[in-house]
């Protein structure tokens, strides 16, 4: 038997449950029927089970670490992330999951039966980071201070979901519900959310509820979808010199253009109403200063909190494109036209949780446990598609201290990251059910 957890010991003092009590009152005798959920999260918490379980946890802190490092120092760059993935799985294998396998995304699975309870509780994180094939991403340690691209962004969150498959192991918990482990593919950039995509494109066979592993700290609870729409926009030409083909019509100009349509328009849109974004965040295309390019792109950024505000800012866009176009090919003196391909290349959906579901309010319940006033938020993770659906999900936090996501010098810092494995498992146990223990 594993030594209690001591945050929870030093948790459950009359003092604190009082502060608990007032946190989540009880309801009033008109309302007896509605579900506690914050007694709910305290009595689990409380349970011999997963007590033994959280002080597993704690004695994982060290395994933990070393888990860390092994898997940020196998690079997964988007739409590369097999050689992860099979270990991951190797990983959920060793560790106790029931059977284990790959789908056809790419997607590595783990499940653990429950008790046939009838529900399928998803809990991820993603196997991909954001940076490019060639990346060095050897592990540099400080103290507690681990330095390396994508050590925080998502490779903590893999290390979350296999600590929790293993604690739960360890301490004989079994659940009413099945539980899918599993690590996403496609979650960065371009990826466009193509794991997630996957799983949920067939709803009646995807998980009935969604927990994430993807952020920092324990606070926020990322119930909202934030949604984007992106495109690779080229305008092409025959190109030529800039002095012997003057007259051509001109691919940069056009784009030049575009982007002053564009943003003109977009301005107006985004002062007001919903909040919405746009970006263009990447420009290329020519050969020399004294050569007409043959072809000019951009890659352009879209996003809103409304559906309604994103589809009216991307009709925007696309009619600016199509202006610039023509315009410049009114001006051409020589030569055929220009033509302009819109390739959408990332389509992320948004959408509102539903406060009032179960699962966020477990989430709210479980973070208060560890003393943590959950904060509800808004951000693009994988939860999007299944928030977009209608289902009940939520990305939760990592824990530890971590900066500098998406930069060469990312790292994090293992200051109390035993607290978001505990929070995670408590949170997934009380989703799942935890089973009445057969003698």
């Amino acid at each position: 038997m594993h030594r209690p957890c001591s945050l929870l010991t030093h948790l459950f003092t009359p003092i604190v449950a009082l502060s608990f009590v007032a946190m989540f009152p009880r309801p009033a005798t008109s309302q007896i029927a509605a579900p506690d959920y914050g007694l709910e999260a305290r009595e689990l918490a409380a349970h011999p089970l997963v007590r033994n379980a959280f002080g597993i946890v704690e004695d994982l802190d060290g395994w933990a670490l070393e888990l860390l490092i092994e898997l940020t120092e196998i690079p997964a760059p988007p739409f590369m992330e097999e050689v992860r993935g099979r270990h991951f799985a190797e990983l959920l294998q060793e560790l106790g999951a029931d059977s284990v396998w790959t789908d056809a995304e790419g997607n590595v699975i783990g499940l653990r039966r429950g008790r046939g309870g009838g529900r399928t509780i998803g809990f991820g994180g993603h196997l991909d980071t954001v940076f490019p094939e060639g990346t060095d991403v050897t592990v540099r340690q400080r103290g507690d201070t681990l330095f390396a691209p994508g050590v925080g962004d998502d490779t903590r969150g893999l290390v979350v979901l296999l600590a929790v498959l293993r604690a739960m192991e360890e301490a004989g918990i079994e659940t009413n519900d099945d539980i899918r482990f599993v690590g996403v593919v496609g979650e960065e950039g371009l990826g466009d959310l193509r794991g997630m995509k996957h799983i949920y494109r067939d709803p009646g066979n995807a998980p009935d509820a969604w927990i994430e592993v993807d952020g920092g700290g324990l606070a926020g609870l990322v119930i909202d979808g934030l949604g984007s729409v992106r495109y690779r926009v080229t305008f092409k030409g025959p190109g030529g010199h800039s002095w012997g083909a003057f007259g051509l019509a001109n691919p940069a100009h056009a784009m030049s253009r575009a982007v002053r349509h564009f943003q003109d328009v977009a301005d107006t849109l985004t002062r007001s109403g919903p909040r919405t974004s746009y970006n263009v965040g990447r420009i290329g295309g020519g050969t020399s200063v004294n050569a007409i390019p043959s072809e000019s792109w951009m890659e352009v950024d879209m996003r809103s909190v409304s559906p309604e505000s994103l589809a009216r800012i991307e009709t925007v866009f696309l009619e600016a494109m199509d202006r610039a176009l023509a315009e410049e090919n009114a001006l051409r003196r020589d030569g055929p036209p220009l033509t302009v391909e819109k390739l959408k290349i990332g389509d992320r959906p948004s959408g509102e949780g539903d406060r009032s579901a179960p699962l966020i309010r477990r989430a709210l319940a479980t973070t208060a446990v560890f003393g943590v006033q959950g904060q509800f938020a808004r951000s693009s993770t994988d939860s999007n598609v299944p928030i977009a659906l209608g289902i009940p999900a939520v990305t939760i936090g990592r824990g530890g201290i971590g900066f500098g996501g998406h930069s060469l010098g990312e790292y994090w810092v293992n200051v109390g990251g035993h607290l978001a494995i505990q929070r995670a498992l408590l949170l997934l146990v009380a989703e799942a059910g935890l089973a009445e223990v057969i003698p």
